[in-house]
Formats: structure tokens, C-alpha cells, sequence
């Protein structure tokens, strides 16, 4: 077990700055703010989002201009416009057309799909499909639905991170698998197979108007890069060891300061700052793991008793000393397990005050993945977040596969209320929990229910939260409960309890209970 008695004096309070902030952050400080594969550039006409300064507005060119390939990036993201299509798909046709995609083509490699577009709080109602082809066979798949209602996953109205203006709309991912060429089509009305028929002349039923589609409608293809973690950014011992100690307030930018720096970035600034990212966020976790470690081991529950007296220090009653009711701290794979490349992601973190409230979620990517391929879509859904989306990091604070592993989603330290984007309206004094896979017809493993148990056991014991009681959640503003109402939740809700959507899918919604009732028994309740 990694050393813990002097974590709140290593974790004093600085918020959204640089790696020296990063360092030292309390645990409910208040809310603030590999190589890649060559892109194509022949049978597709591919435009691919180069990658800004970290945490700087893409401020110099709109979304359909064409631009160059993403540097410094472990893996590669082609961008590609759609076309309005006529009912064949052949050829193209008038612009206002309610159906528009993309002709069957080759492309470079990718492994996750989805679609964007300008304005964030537009949607898509209509019916999005796809076919790939496998990059090892050739073959062709069969169409395949792509979620359209994604906008729930969010950050807040009126947060900093909503409010960059790179925000954009978005269909939720679609894990594909290695793949080399794509076709896609984008038909605006009701997302239903008899919809389809309807719409093309084989069913008698008469639709209503279509709506119009979204603009800026492109075509995201996500390739996550290699399997294995990026080469190693932190160095040897020497260069980090007492870190917090060498920086001092001298080294730390403002919010303005990193954007005027970032503005005049050479490549080998860029790789520099990558570098210091990495050890940011590794840093935020070193009580719990080593420096750039790419797991943060289990504790049985006395340690875990142990780690929570030690983050609680000076603030328990006697009861809660004698009786702490915190869950054995589970396995969890770090953003260096996975092989996150932090270039990607704005600099610096943000908290909320502390954790009240679980909310499970499903990725809504499909179930076609293998457990070892895990770290590579949940770099996809990462590199989909921040660079089509324009999210300042991935959304979940944590996501789960169906072999139960766990892994550390948002950055800026697992043990702490790091502010997440997942569950708009309710993002403030919560974490998100997302599960990869579709769970709408589909059960959940009991592996991955369990895993749901075990995290929310540990991580809701280190703020004293009953898993299985109830709490209130005051509302941002959403679609099921308007701005400022507070709002009575199980302290493990599903995303539904706070916005009107269908995730975390119906059947893994109907395994919280069971959840619930694992996750007290793991604290001891």
C-alpha cells in the first residue's frame, strides 16, 4: 500500500493551473474552472482537425475548411463533410435534401465512427446508419444504427466548458473495429425500421414533414492509435521526485497566461508540454500509486479504512471513526494504463465540492469489442470527446468494461470530486460512471454490475455517502427538471433520474438496484 498520512498537506488548494496546481489541490476544493497511422489523402476527401495548443480555442479556421493532419498525436481523426444524397445514394443532389451522407469509399484506418455538427444544443432527429470495411477481410458489414441522442452527455449550462465555443453537437460513438473504408447516410424524421420502408415507397403509412438536419453535418473517423500505452513522457525517477517542492507559485500561469503561451508553441513546446501534462495528471494520484503508474492496486478494507482516515482527517465524529463504512478500494486502471495521450486534453482540472451521487451510464458504442481492445475504444470515445466534440477532456469519471475492469476516466485524481461531463443538469456534487457497450436490449455482465458495486462502495465511502440512501442534487437545468430545483435522487441513480433519455440503456438501468444493495454491503452496511 502506497504511503498516505501526509496527503492532505501534499494536496493544498490551487485550482486550473499547471502541473504546480496540479500537485496541490485538496480533496472538496471548491468548483473551478505511439505513433499514429498516416492519414489518407487520395480516394477520400479527407479534412482532418489539427490539434491546438492544449486548452486553446480553435479560434483560426471554421469546422469545413480542409486542414492538416494532427500532430503529435497517438493516433488520427479524418473529418469528412457530408453530402446530400439522393434516394439511391448515388449521386448527389439539392442541398436541402432530408438525407445526406457519405458514398461508399476507402479511407485510412480507423476503429470508432460518429457524426457532429455546428450547434451543440441542435438535434439530430432522424436516423443515422453506417457500413465499414473490415481493414484484415475486406468484407463489408451490414448497416449498423448510430445513437443520435448524445447532447445529455454534457457539461452544464453556463460552465466555462460549455461555454468555449468549440462545443459541438454530436451522435454518441459507434465502436467499429479496424476498419479501411465506410459509407454512411443521415435520413431526417423518425428514427424507426418502418420509418425506413415508409420513406422509400414499401410501406402504405404517410410521415409527417421531415425536419431539417443539423448543419455542419460531417463524418468523424476515430483511429486510436497503437494498443500499447504511449512511450514513457515522465521520465526517470530523478526528473520528478519532489516535484511539488521545485515549483513554486512563480510557475504557475493563469487561465490568460496559458492561452497567450499557447498561442506561440513550436513543436518542440508541444511536445514539452505533453510531457508536463502526463505527469499532471499522474501527479494528482501519487498517494495512491506511483508516478506514472499504470494501475492503482486494490486495498482490502482495513487499508481502505486506513486511506479514508487519512483523507478525513480532523472531520469524522466518533461514530464515523468507529463505524467509517467505506468500501475496499477496487483495481483501477490509470490514464497511463490506458494509453491516454494528454496533449489531447485542455491543461489543468476542475472540482466540484464533493461526491453526493453515482450516475451510471452505457457509452451506447455497441457491444462489438473485445476486453483487450478496451483501452483502444476508450481512447477513441477520449480522442471523440475532445477533438470532434470540443470537450475540454473525456467526460466520465470513470468507465467500466464488460470483463469488470475499471479504468480512470476524467483527469485530476480518482479519490477526489473531479467535474465531469456526463450527465447535463447534474454534473456539480456527482461522478459519472459509464459502462462500455449498448445495454438498451442487451444485459449488462455481472462482472461489470459488480464492478459498478465496488467503485461506488469505495469512492461514495470516502465522502460518507450511503450507497443505497438518497440525496438531493441541485439542477443546472435540463430536460427533466428545470434550473435551480432541487432535485431527490438514490445516491446511485441512473442518467435517466436527472435528463430525459434512455441511457444508461433499460437493461442495465433495471441492475441498479442490485448495484445498490452490493455496494452497502461492500462498506459494510
Amino acid at each position: 500500500m502506497s504511503k498516505i498520512g501526509g496527503m492532505r498537506g501534499f494536496l493544498a488548494s490551487s485550482i486550473g493551473v499547471t502541473c504546480a496546481a496540479a500537485l496541490a489541490l485538496p480533496l472538496t476544493p471548491p468548483a473551478v474552472a505511439a505513433t499514429a497511422r498516416p492519414v489518407p489523402t487520395t480516394e477520400a476527401a479527407t479534412a482532418v482537425r489539427p490539434a491546438p495548443h492544449a486548452g486553446t480555442p480553435d479560434t483560426t479556421m471554421t469546422m469545413t475548411k480542409r486542414r492538416a493532419a494532427e500532430p503529435y498525436a497517438p493516433g488520427s481523426t479524418q473529418s469528412l463533410p457530408l453530402e446530400p444524397l439522393t434516394r439511391d445514394r448515388a449521386t448527389p443532389t439539392a442541398p436541402d435534401t432530408p438525407e445526406q451522407g457519405l458514398t461508399r469509399r476507402s479511407t485510412g484506418h480507423f476503429s470508432l465512427v460518429g457524426v457532429i455538427w455546428d450547434d451543440p444544443a441542435a438535434e439530430l432527429h432522424g436516423r443515422v446508419q453506417v457500413r465499414t470495411r473490415a481493414a484484415d477481410t475486406g468484407t463489408w458489414s451490414g448497416w449498423q444504427d448510430v445513437e443520435t441522442h448524445n447532447n445529455e452527455h454534457a457539461a452544464d449550462p453556463d460552465t466555462p466548458e460549455r461555454a468555449s465555443g468549440r462545443v459541438r453537437g454530436a451522435t454518441a460513438p459507434l465502436w467499429v473495429g479496424d476498419s479501411d473504408g465506410v459509407e454512411l447516410r443521415v435520413r431526417s424524421g423518425p428514427e424507426s425500421a418502418d420509418a425506413d420502408s415508409a420513406q422509400h415507397g414499401t410501406g402504405a403509412r404517410i410521415l409527417p414533414a421531415a425536419p431539417p438536419l443539423p448543419s455542419g453535418l460531417r463524418l468523424e473517423l476515430v483511429d486510436p492509435g497503437d494498443d500499447a500505452p504511449p512511450p514513457d513522457a515522465l521520465g526517470d525517477d530523478s526528473r520528478t521526485t519532489g516535484l511539488a517542492d521545485e515549483l513554486s507559485a512563480a510557475d504557475e500561469l493563469s487561465a490568460a497566461d496559458e492561452l497567450s503561451a499557447g498561442d506561440q508553441t513550436s513543436a518542440a513546446d508541444e511536445t514539452s508540454a505533453g510531457e508536463a501534462a502526463a505527469t499532471e495528471a499522474s501527479a494528482v494520484n501519487v498517494d495512491l500509486a506511483p508516478l506514472g503508474a499504470t494501475e492503482i492496486p486494490a486495498l482490502n478494507r482495513a487499508e481502505s479504512e486506513q486511506e479514508f482516515f487519512a483523507l478525513n482527517a480532523g472531520e469524522l465524529t466518533e461514530q464515523q471513526r468507529a463505524k467509517p463504512f467505506v468500501g475496499p478500494r477496487p483495481r483501477i486502471v490509470t490514464r497511463r494504463g490506458w494509453g491516454a495521450n494528454e496533449g489531447l486534453r485542455e491543461r489543468g482540472f476542475r472540482y466540484t465540492r464533493k461526491v453526493k451521487a453515482a450516475f451510471v451510464h452505457h457509452t451506447a458504442s455497441g457491444n462489438g469489442y473485445r476486453c483487450s481492445q478496451s483501452p483502444s475504444l476508450i481512447r477513441s470515445i477520449y480522442r471523440y470527446h475532445v477533438r470532434s466534440m470540443g470537450w475540454r477532456d473525456i467526460g466520465y469519471n470513470f468507465l467500466i468494461d464488460k470483463c469488470g475492469r475499471i479504468y480512470e476516466g476524467r483527469a485530476g485524481g480518482v479519490a477526489r470530486p473531479v467535474l465531469g461531463a456526463h450527465t447535463l443538469g447534474f454534473n456539480s456534487n456527482s461522478m459519472g460512471i459509464a459502462v462500455l457497450g449498448s445495454y438498451g436490449a442487451k444485459k449488462p455482465s455481472s462482472a461489470a454490475v459488480k464492478a459498478i458495486a465496488r467503485l461506488t462502495a469505495w469512492k461514495l465511502g470516502l465522502y460518507r455517502v450511503n450507497p443505497r440512501g438518497k440525496t438531493y442534487l441541485k439542477s443546472a437545468g435540463s430536460n427533466l427538471h428545470r434550473k435551480g430545483k432541487k432535485v431527490r435522487l438514490n445516491v446511485i441513480s441512473g442518467h435517466r433520474d436527472g435528463f430525459r433519455t434512455s441511457c444508461p440503456g433499460r437493461k442495465l438501468y433495471g441492475k441498479l438496484g442490485s448495484a445498490r444493495s452490493k455496494a452497502a454491503r461492500y462498506q459494510g452496511r
